[in-house]
């Protein structure tokens, strides 16, 4: 329950903080001709709606990504163990990564059915004008049009961005941190203060975030696209936007996640320390395997 409100903590404040990059990117993939560059999408606003403009879709953004949060952390390290246990303690050194990856995957497929409803208002704020202002004016009018499938059309573009994005967002981040604690940090992890070890947290997150925005950067625009249209399927956005559409935005999203995905495993693991909850340095040998390898005297 502790990760899983350090899930709520990290990715319902990050993303909303960032509410307005996020708004701005939307745009560029939905109405590539209006909004040009990010400079260009920040003047566009801010002259049409106001600086207030650039806060549009906050509220979903947060109740959704916090309900994400709470289910990518809190599922992440209840699938973990449930399938390190299955493996046994040797199998589980060895096949660590895939371990990450459907262990995070797993975590991922329950965490975006509860986000689904609020990021299908979202994009309805942000990028239709005059549709509505607020979630409240949003939900009703939503359901009202096209009955409880408005709030979950996006989900299975969802899990295109957002499975792979979080595969490679836990995988990536715990390689990168062992790879740290082995190449670059001159001492062990168990000498390194607490602040020390959240500098290394939030460097691993910055690289990890990188490889997040590339791998799911194609499914994001497709997201956008599909939840301002009514009535087109994915692969129809796909094939209209191509290979060179589907890019659109990507260095806007490399800056955003980057900077997204080093907070939320700052903020995270800030939570972990200060509850003193259990955070297992960067994984060893067992010894039983040890043996076996022959590598103990």
């Amino acid at each position: 329950m502790l990760c899983g409100l350090g899930g709520i903590i990290s990715c319902g404040t990050t993303h909303t903080a960032l509410v307005p990059l996020d708004l701005v990117k939307c745009r560029m993939q939905v109405d590539p001709q209006k909004y040009k560059s990010i400079f260009n999408g920040f003047s566009v606003t801010v002259k049409e709606d106001g600086v207030r403009g650039l806060a549009k879709g906050w509220a979903p953004t947060f109740i959704g990504y916090s309900m994400q949060g709470l289910c990518k952390f809190g599922f992440y390290e209840v699938f973990k163990i449930l399938y390190g246990n299955m493996l046994g303690e040797e199998n589980a050194y060895l096949w660590r990564t895939s371990l990450y990856l459907a262990a995070s995957a797993s975590a991922e497929f329950f965490a975006d059915i509860a986000l689904a409803p609020m990021e299908a208002a979202k994009v309805r704020i942000q990028t239709q004008p005059g549709y509505a202002n607020t979630l409240r004016q949003a939900v009703p009018k939503m359901f009202g049009e096209e009955g409880i499938w408005a709030f979950y059309k996006g989900v299975a573009p969802l899990w295109m961005r957002q499975i792979p994005y979080t595969m490679m967002k836990f995988a990536c981040f715990e390689r990168t941190v062992e790879a740290l604690y082995k190449y670059v940090v001159p001492k062990p992890r168990s000498e390194c203060t607490k602040a020390e070890q959240l500098v290394v947290t939030f460097i691993a997150g910055y690289i990890a975030g990188v490889f997040c925005a590339i791998v799911s950067h194609p499914a994001d625009s497709v997201v956008s696209v599909l939840n301002k249209e009514k009535g087109s399927s994915a692969s129809q956005v796909l094939m209209r936007l191509g290979f060179k559409g589907v890019w659109k935005g990507l260095f806007a999203r490399i800056i955003m996640i980057g900077t997204l995905t080093a907070l939320q495993w700052f903020i995270y693991d800030s939570v972990k320390v200060y509850f003193r909850l259990p955070r297992p340095p960067p994984p060893e040998m067992p010894e039983s395997l040890k043996k076996k390898l022959g590598l103990t005297e």
